[in-house]
């Protein structure tokens, strides 16, 4: 997970991870009543990615206070469906801690996060992928998901999101579209979503949910996805590392070399990935 996650390149999926997730009725809704993703996308990028950072590359203590923070958040975060969606009645509760959910949020990251990486960087072979898997089963227990809730196999785990892909337990209703839309048009902050990046998202995503969101990708698109990764292939293995990497990661590496506190650049590229100086806050 560190050979991948340290990559600045696992961003190019992060409107694909976050719309997998608004695909679940019982998350879209979740967002839409509890969360202030639409007045604040940059602090949700933060927060998410610090929490998600710190289980992978900070202390065992820091990991296992994350987690228990982002336990005792999500135990907060329940409600009632307004409307039916997919096989979920209306007026059906739906819970942030329950066990499904947490497998697909979970199960979205490590997909997407592969998927990103191998969008610029060599693929994993077989070997690679079970190792991977083998650690993500690992990271999970962060989230308050058993052992025994996820499949075995690096195989198994691609096929369980194939089939969820298909399954009618994924349907966009419209406050997942809503979400969509804003946050891919930059709603909410002053950063320009580039157009290859808007169409990259919909690129990666199963063509069924590309519908449902309503996100268009013909010919021009992919032909301007197309010129957007052939650049980005060009140029991204001549990134120094101190700008190919991301700061969470040059923070533990110092951290393993006896360092006590990460530089003042670690810091800085710190502030842009987590919104904050450190994994320690």
């Amino acid at each position: 997970m560190w050979h991948i996650d340290k990559e600045a390149a696992i961003f190019l999926g992060a409107g694909r991870a976050l719309l997998l997730q608004l695909a679940h009725p019982w998350i879209a809704t979740a967002i839409a009543q509890h969360s202030r993703t639409l007045a604040d996308p940059i602090g949700r990028f933060h927060r998410t990615f610090s929490a998600m950072f710190t289980m992978v590359f900070g202390t065992t203590a820091q990991a296992l206070a994350v987690a228990r923070r982002l336990h005792l958040r999500h135990a907060r975060v329940s409600g009632i469906l307004a409307e039916a969606a997919g096989p979920f009645a209306a007026g059906s509760r739906y819970e942030a801690n329950d066990v499904a959910a947490l497998r697909w949020v979970h199960a979205t990251l490590i997909d997407t996060a592969l998927t990103a990486y191998q969008l610029l960087c060599p693929p994993l072979s077989g070997e690679e992928r079970e190792r991977y898997w083998t650690e993500a089963r690992l990271f999970a227990a962060f989230f308050g998901i058993p052992h025994d809730a996820l499949p075995q196999s690096w195989a198994d785990f691609a096929a369980d999101n194939e089939r969820m892909w298909r399954s009618d337990v994924l349907s966009v209703n419209d406050q997942a579209r809503t979400i969509a839309g804003a946050i891919l048009s930059g709603a909410g902050t002053w950063l320009p979503i580039p157009s290859w990046y808007r169409a990259l998202t919909a690129r990666l995503l199963p063509a069924r949910l590309r519908e449902e969101f309503e996100l268009s990708y013909g010919e021009g698109e992919h032909r301007k996805t197309e010129r957007a990764l052939a650049v980005l292939r060009r140029l991204y293995p001549w990134v120094p590392a101190r700008l190919r990497y991301v700061g969470p990661y040059q923070e533990a590496c110092a951290r393993l070399a006896g360092g006590k506190r990460p530089g003042v650049a670690t810091q800085l590229l710190n502030r842009l990935w987590i919104g904050q100086k450190s994994m320690a806050g």
